[in-house]
């Protein structure tokens, strides 16, 4: 080389510690925008739930009763359920009237163990989410939605008498 000129460019070194420093900020930022992902599909969960809610209470007081699970009165019915039955009315007697579609988990997943679930025996109902993501952290936020029986395999509402559903 010739002397007085000076080298244009980076050095390996400095190229390394470039793409580090990129890479550390992704996956920061994958992280962060995951997080930011389970907490919208939980409050969208809390929304939907709530909706349902209001419909069951509507439904109860014009037939003085809940609907009752179409599975029985000792299964879960859902969507796509393992433990009753399975429809996309899987409240009979809520849509249209009460609601007008009932929603179904953000996760769009067909899986049985990750869906809204409901069980009825007339006088008493549990609506829950069934296996939501981050369930502790969002039940630390919104504790009156555990559900004392699954420590935190799900959260939603029920009356009195389906508690220890």
């Amino acid at each position: 080389m010739l002397e007085g000129k000076k080298q244009k460019g980076f050095t390996l070194v400095e190229l390394l510690v470039a793409i580090a420093v990129i890479g550390l900020v992704a996956t920061l930022s994958m992280v962060s925008l995951q997080s930011a992902r389970i907490q919208a599909r939980n409050t969208r969960r809390l929304t939907d739930l709530r909706q349902i809610r209001s419909a069951l209470e509507l439904y109860q007081n014009d037939h003085q009763g809940y609907p009752v699970s179409t599975g029985g009165a000792g299964v879960w019915d859902g969507l796509y359920s393992s433990w009753g039955d399975s429809s996309t009315n899987w409240i009979d007697g809520l849509s249209p009237t009460y609601i007008a579609q009932l929603p179904r988990d953000p996760r769009n997943d067909t899986d049985p163990t990750r869906q809204y679930l409901y069980r009825s025996d007339g006088t008493d109902y549990k609506l829950i989410s069934h296996q939501p993501e981050d369930c502790v952290g969002f039940v630390t936020t919104y504790p009156e939605i555990a559900d004392p029986t699954r420590d935190c395999w799900a959260f939603g509402f029920y009356t009195s008498g389906a508690q220890n559903w």
